[in-house]
């Protein structure tokens, strides 16, 4: 066994030379138009969206969380079709509900403005690789690479890189996967419990039942952006879900 996948049974889861006289400035005057070097400054970034600390003993590696707890993470991988995100998106708000997104970088380069309306829901951005290919085969520069990319584009879409990072193409990261997320700033890798594989666009009642049949306090459920069943199966297992008294947070405020 990973040591690193070993937790808590609760868990898995001088001065410089002198300045010159300074002189009046001109009175500016109203008619002034702008000049090219103001116009040309960029806008601010972002302010980095707020996350709550993590609970001491929170391993490197969280595949689920307290399980003493009735919260659970719906984690989602961010890409495919803007409408259906939006749609899968606008159903977790109408019942309260939060989503960690683990975005596809090249995504973002398509679909940027998908960064903030994320955030603006109130759900997580996580870090997916910028290509969705498979990190574990790949030596431990290009795997870097594929996580700092996507970590560029969150960093000045969103102010923050994000706290998690999930390996693509792998439910687990190895060992170089983990050092290389940690060299570009990723102290925790999310993992998951439940998989459902909507993927494989199973029926809404299928997938309902794949995900409310396995999840418990505490479970980390791996969904996929892009797909018709997923947003059609979303109401059921939030219904569901609430039934059982298990409430969809993100992956942050699991492992607060």
């Amino acid at each position: 066994m990973d040591p690193q996948h070993t937790t808590d049974p609760a868990w898995n889861g001088g001065e410089g030379p002198a300045s010159p006289e300074p002189t009046a400035p001109a009175e500016p005057r109203p008619d002034a138009e702008p000049t090219a070097a103001a116009a040309a400054q960029p806008s601010a970034p972002p302010a980095p969206p707020a996350l709550p600390p993590l609970a001491p003993g929170t391993p490197v590696e969280v595949a689920y969380g307290p399980r003493t707890g009735k919260n659970v993470a719906l984690t989602v991988h961010g890409s495919g079709d803007p409408k259906l995100a939006t749609a899968l998106l606008e159903i977790a708000e109408q019942r309260g509900a939060k989503l960690t997104v683990m975005v596809v970088g090249s995504w973002l380069d398509q679909q940027p403005q998908m960064a903030r309306r994320i955030l603006d829901g109130g759900h997580e951005l996580g870090n997916h690789t910028q290509n969705h290919l498979n990190i574990s085969a790949m030596t431990p520069d290009q795997a870097r690479a594929e996580i700092a990319q996507c970590a560029e584009r969150l960093q000045r879409l969103t102010g923050s890189i994000g706290r998690w990072f999930r390996p693509s193409a792998a439910q687990y990261a190895t060992p170089m996967v983990r050092e290389q997320a940690k060299a570009v700033g990723y102290e925790h890798v999310l993992s998951f419990d439940v998989d459902p594989r909507d993927y494989n666009d199973p029926s809404a009642a299928e997938l309902q039942r794949r995900v409310l049949n396995s999840v418990r306090g505490g479970s980390v459920v791996a969904l996929h952006m892009g797909h018709q069943c997923t947003v059609d199966a979303m109401p059921g297992v939030l219904d569901g879900l609430a039934k059982a008294g298990l409430k969809p947070v993100t992956a942050s405020q699991l492992c607060a």
